[in-house]
Order: structure tokens, then C-alpha cells, then sequence
């Protein structure tokens, strides 16, 4: 894939229309996790640093296209002038007077944030009118919203047909993560989905069979697995209207030459509570009232000595319920031993999704993969094999 970046621009007096996810934790009014503030500023200082004034567009929650008072971007500014250590300016209004003048008002290194795009019914809509409307503010766009990126909104998407269209430094830093995990890889390429659901997954597990060369399977839809090839599965959560689609994605596995990694052995407990009795059993071994909740030690090693035959990883979902010990050992033991390959320069491990991420800060791992992705949808579609619309527009923009 070929976009243009930050290092093709003439950025000297240019208004950069930026889109960022700012759409950030919150409580009374105070943001609580900062991350996606500071995942935004080396795209904001090398656009000050070049001497353009810096407009940032975001979206906060879901209005629907109705103005929000609760959903206003206004309490983000102090917030994103604290990580960046600059002024940040707050418009009123993404579009129209207000913003027109807040725009005027800018001096060059400049820094204003942009009213929530999502208050008017044109974003989600992608209308035309609306992205012009954005447009009139801007002399170039950057997208550094690898997160939105799934979305076709006018703020996404839209803009990226109207100037000249650029990813920022977050976007790249994504882009270039994702392309050496599954666009041109070292091979072989692992993967380890886990989470509860098969049906959930369907297109991922679908798309990686052909992708990859060693695929595990963990969490809630192995157990779907299990059943599928006639093991017993107790009380566990289980898909089981799912088998048939479980054993043709066994069979599309063996037709692309994808060695698939199924729990050789299970942590079951009667409940799922912190410190609950947990037991190793093998597969089948398990009472009715039985559940299993994380991978087993003879499971979990076989999945290191995969990833240290392995060049590449891809992690998606956890090996079993790692909120609650004891049943978080499975994923912080692979997770910490995909870690030490990584320093020891053996394998480019990349990892997105919610719930991976949050096992992987649990595992204390998280800076030491190689890549960490924040963005679940887009990180889920791209997985998918899906086109982002996003990513598209920026791709196929011709430079002016």
C-alpha cells in the first residue's frame, strides 16, 4: 500500500485539517486515560515544527447527529494542552462562523480543537455537503485516525477526496505495524485469536486460515472447537449451533495448509470467581458441572515452542478468562514469552483489540511487543481482510 505522509507535505502556513480519536474515557467531566491524547502529539508537533496551523477534528461518543451538551469535545482542549504543553484553542462549532473565525484567529504552530463532529447528521451520513463544509477550513487533511479508520464518514473518508490527503505519524506507525504482520511478513506467520465467540469471528478466522501459517485457537470459542470434534465441554460456554461451521473452518484450515492449535489440555473450575479451585484436566476428562476458563500448561507450552519456530505473530483475544485469576496464567504466560522473543529479536509480535491489550498491560507486556494496536474495530476488519475506507481514501489519493 502506498499513501503519502507527512514527509511528501509543504506544511509553511498551511491550515492541516487533522482527524484524531479523541474519543476518550471521561468521568465528570475530567479525562481518565490519556492514551489516545499522547498517541496524537508527534503528529501535531512535526506539523507545528513545519509551520502549519494545526485544526483537529474528533468525535466523542454517539449524538447521533444531534447537538449533546454531555458529549462536547470542550473539556478535551485543557486535557490535550496539558500532554502537548502548547495552547490549545476550543471552537464552538467543527463547521459555519464559529469555526471559520477560530480558524482566521490561528497564527502559525497554532493548536484549536474543532466542536464534535458527530453533532451533525452529514459525518456518519458522509455528506458531501458537510465534508465540503470541513473542507473550507483546510488547505491539506491528514488522517491519523487508524481507529475510524473502518468508518466511511466524512471526517474518514469524505475529506480525504476533497484536499490533498496525507497519514499522520500514528496512522503510519499503524499501517506499517499491519503490513508487516500480515501484508509481507517473515515467515511463518502465527496467529492466537481467543475471546468467547465463534460467531463473532467468523470472517477473521475465515480470512487468517489463508493467511497464515499456524493459527491457535483459545479462549470461550475453543471450547465451540472441542465440541465440534466431539469432545465433552461440561458446563463450559459453548457455541453449539456453531460446530458445523467450527469443523469447516477446520477443513478450509487443512486446504490452505494452515496447522491449526487446538487446548490439548483445560483449567476448569466449578465458578468463575477470584482464587475459585481450578484443576488442570484433559480433554474430555471434565464433571457436567464443570467449567473451563483458561488453557492448560501442556497447551500453553506448545504454543511457545510454536512461536519460537514462528517469525511473525498476530494476537487476538485472550487464551482464557484473564480478568479473574487464577485463570489469566495461559495468556500472561504466552503473552510474557512472546515478549522475551521479541527483545531477543526473533519474532515481530503485533497485537490489537481490547481485550489483548488489557491482558497484555495485565501481563506487563504491553510496551514490549512490537506493535500494540488501540483500535478494536478497525484492528478486527483489518484482520477480517476487509477494505477501511479510511485507509482507501488515502491510498488512492493523488498527490496535488
Amino acid at each position: 500500500m502506498t499513501f503519502s505522509t507527512l514527509d511528501d507535505a509543504h506544511l509553511a502556513g498551511k491550515r492541516a485539517l487533522v482527524r484524531v480519536d479523541f474519543n476518550v474515557p471521561m468521568h465528570d467531566g475530567q479525562v481518565t486515560d490519556d492514551t489516545r491524547l499522547r498517541a496524537a502529539i508527534p503528529t501535531i508537533e512535526k506539523l507545528r515544527a513545519g509551520g502549519a496551523k494545526v485544526i483537529l477534528l474528533a468525535h466523542f461518543d454517539r449524538p447521533k447527529g444531534r447537538w449533546v451538551d454531555a458529549m462536547s469535545l470542550a473539556p478535551i482542549a485543557p486535557a490535550l494542552a496539558k500532554v502537548l504543553g502548547h495552547r490549545v484553542a476550543f471552537a464552538p462549532d467543527c463547521v459555519g462562523k464559529d469555526a471559520a473565525a477560530a480558524v482566521d484567529a490561528m497564527q502559525a504552530g497554532d493548536v484549536l480543537l474543532l466542536e464534535n463532529v458527530r453533532f451533525y447528521p452529514g459525518e456518519e451520513a458522509n455528506d458531501p455537503a458537510f465534508a465540503q463544509a470541513l473542507a473550507e477550513n483546510g488547505d491539506l487533511y491528514v488522517n491519523d485516525a487508524f481507529s475510524a479508520a473502518h468508518r466511511a464518514h466524512a471526517s474518514t473518508e469524505g475529506l480525504a477526496h476533497l484536499l490533498p490527503a496525507y497519514a499522520g505519524e500514528q496512522m503510519r506507525l499503524e499501517l506499517s505495524a499491519l503490513d508487516a504482520a500480515l501484508g509481507r511478513p517473515q515467515r511463518p506467520v502465527m496467529g492466537i485469536v481467543g475471546g468467547s465467540k465463534v460467531s463473532t469471528k467468523l470472517d477473521l478466522l475465515r480470512n487468517l486460515v489463508t493467511k497464515l501459517d499456524k493459527l491457535a485457537i483459545g479462549g470461550g470459542m475453543a471450547n465451540t472447537f472441542l465440541y465440534a470434534q466431539g469432545h465433552d465441554v461440561g458446563a463450559s460456554y459453548c457455541e453449539k449451533d456453531m460446530a458445523d461451521t467450527a469443523r469447516d473452518i477446520i477443513r478450509l484450515a487443512g486446504q490452505n495448509n494452515c496447522k491449526l492449535f487446538l487446548p490439548l489440555d483445560i483449567v476448569v473450575a466449578e465458578k468463575i470467581a477470584p482464587g475459585a479451585p481450578a484443576r488442570v484436566r484433559h480433554l474430555g476428562a471434565l464433571d457436567d458441572d464443570e467449567r473451563i476458563l483458561d488453557a492448560g500448561p501442556e497447551t500453553v507450552e506448545r504454543l511457545c515452542r510454536a512461536m519460537a519456530n514462528s517469525k511473525t505473530l498476530i494476537w487476538n483475544g485472550p487464551l482464557g478468562v484473564f480478568e479473574v485469576p487464577p485463570f489469566d496464567k495461559g495468556t500472561v504466560t504466552a503473552a510474557k514469552y512472546a515478549a522475551d522473543l521479541v527483545k531477543a529479536g526473533k519474532l515481530v509480535a503485533v497485537a490489537g483489540g481490547g481485550d489483548t491489550v488489557a491482558a497484555l498491560h495485565a501481563a506487563g507486556v504491553a510496551d514490549e511487543f512490537t506493535f500494540v494496536s488501540t483500535a478494536g474495530g478497525a484492528f478486527l476488519e483489518w484482520m477480517e481482510g476487509k477494505e477501511l475506507p479510511g485507509v482507501a481514501a488515502l491510498s488512492k489519493q493523488n498527490k496535488r
